[in-house]
């Protein structure tokens, strides 16, 4: 039993539209949305955008779009920082004149030159204080050059700043290993710094959801919470996602910015499950839960202090298991727009509706993803087959024989009156026998024949589905490619 909360829980999702949502940006959101209907607390959207130079056109609509999609609804927002600027400048007026900040009129040339000779020392990068201590006349002599100052966060010499954090326990950090960091950059625009601690504060958010990255960064934080005289709200820094090889996750693991994972077929559920085992789990053993177990069971507790790794095939498996829960009809209709986008130009549309559902128990059974459909299922709703030849044959039978067992089993078949899968198999496995041959490597020819392909679905339920009229035309065009092979063979 997890114990009551004091104060009326509300948490934040921050993205900033510098690139697309990944699935590290993703899970977080999903951690901060389950923690808030845990608690019947509120879920805040905010669009984390005054880094102006790196914005990238159309992440802000990802952004949305992918948490519509993942059914991530938020109760506020989304609020824009370029929209709240005011307030950055009004909590960075009020540090300055507590003498808590300065104006720093450093170029970045001299910053860049500043930096790679500490760095040719060994020394860490870090801002060397020389606004800090200059004087009103220097002051007014630099204002008067018409440079535009940043603000400086004025950080203590000595002591510690300690802060509890709900996953890694009580932290500390020695105050002069911080720098004098910038609250107000010179266009502006407040860092990340200021903006989140403001935004966090005014939007009285109670527990603060990231990612480890931010650790580090937590101190500067409470310095300035400290400054502005503001209770902090409670942290919990999370997990990285890491990839098999334990590295930084990235697109050679198979992990792309989350809008393509709906392209390619994964259902929201799916991927909700997944990413919530991504650091989190309800015990040893459990992987499949539902929404409403998940809202029920999550907490912080059960988060993992080391880093998750991110597994495609485990992903993969956990959409298959999905997918199998649908019913046909509900596989039909989210199979349509794949099947109608990837599915080639020569199959008509739209596409027949009975036909299809037909065609897809068999498809629902095997795909591990939407976007697999059509690769699956293509050679029902193809008129010719692409296919080599060479697939029709094997090491233990001849082209000459492959000839005679197709022309047998074309005959056989046209005299077939109820076309269905027990009448099929009635007349098939005997005929196995009677050629002399195992079910295996029989039915393996006619299943190329057939489709095309060496691997496919039970081969009478798709002979049931395709029907005898498409059945004995592709049987008999597989027999006219043995005739061409074995002429050539002779020539």
């Amino acid at each position: 039993m997890q114990p009551e909360l004091e104060t009326p829980v509300r948490v934040r999702f921050a993205p900033s539209p510098t690139g697309y949502p990944h699935l590290g940006n993703i899970r977080t959101a999903l951690f901060n949305w389950l923690f808030a209907r845990h608690w019947g607390g509120k879920f805040i959207l905010r669009i984390e955008d005054t880094d102006v130079t790196r914005k990238v056109e159309g992440a802000t609509e990802t952004i949305l779009d992918s948490l519509r999609w993942l059914g991530l609804n938020w109760d506020e927002g989304p609020y824009f920082q370029s929209q709240r600027l005011h307030l950055y400048h009004e909590a960075a007026d009020k540090l300055l004149k507590k003498d808590h900040a300065y104006l720093c009129y450093c170029s970045p040339e001299r910053l860049d030159i500043m930096r790679r000779e500490q760095m040719k020392r060994k020394q860490p990068p870090k801002y060397d204080r020389r606004c800090r201590y200059l004087s009103q006349q220097e002051k007014k002599q630099l204002e008067t050059s018409g440079i535009t100052p940043v603000v400086r966060f004025k950080t203590p010499f000595e002591g510690e700043t300690t802060f509890h954090d709900l996953i890694h326990g009580s932290l500390t950090f020695k105050n002069n290993t911080l720098d004098d960091f910038i609250l107000l950059k010179s266009d502006g625009y407040p860092t990340y710094h200021l903006a989140n601690v403001v935004d966090d504060h005014s939007m009285t958010i109670s527990h603060i959801l990231r990612a480890d990255e931010w650790l580090s960064s937590t101190p500067r934080h409470m310095l300035l919470y400290q400054a502005l005289n503001w209770q902090p709200p409670q942290f919990a820094h999370l997990p990285m996602i890491l990839g098999p090889d334990r590295a930084k996750l990235s697109k050679r693991h198979g992990a792309t910015n989350i809008a393509d994972y709906q392209k390619q077929g994964y259902l929201p559920e799916a991927m909700i499950n997944f990413l919530v085992l991504l650091g989190w789990s309800l015990d040893d053993r459990t992987e499949l839960l539902s929404q409403e177990e998940l809202i029920k069971h999550f907490s912080l507790e059960r988060v993992s202090k080391t880093a998750a790794i991110f597994n495609k095939d485990k992903l993969e498996w956990v959409n298959g298991v999905y997918l199998r829960k649908l019913s046909p009809e509900e596989f039909v209709q989210q199979a349509m727009p794949f099947l109608d986008r990837d599915l080639p130009p020569s199959v008509k549309r739209p596409l027949d509706s009975g036909y299809t559902h037909q065609v897809m128990p068999p498809i629902q059974e095997r795909a591990k993803t939407l976007a697999e459909v059509s690769q699956l299922s293509d050679f029902f709703f193809l008129d010719e087959l692409q296919y080599d030849t060479q697939l029709l044959l094997s090491k233990s039978i001849e082209p000459t024989q492959a000839t005679q067992i197709i022309q047998v089993a074309l005959q056989r078949l046209e005299a077939v009156k109820l076309w269905n899968t027990t009448s099929l198999e009635d007349i098939l496995r005997p005929l196995a026998a009677e050629l002399n041959l195992s079910t295996g490597k029989f039915f393996g020819l006619l299943r190329v024949a057939i489709t095309g392909r060496t691997a496919a679905p039970p081969l009478f339920q798709t002979m049931a589905v395709l029907g005898k009229e498409r059945c004995l035309k592709r049987l008999s065009e597989a027999l006219q490619r043995l005739c061409s092979f074995n002429q050539n063979s002779k020539t």
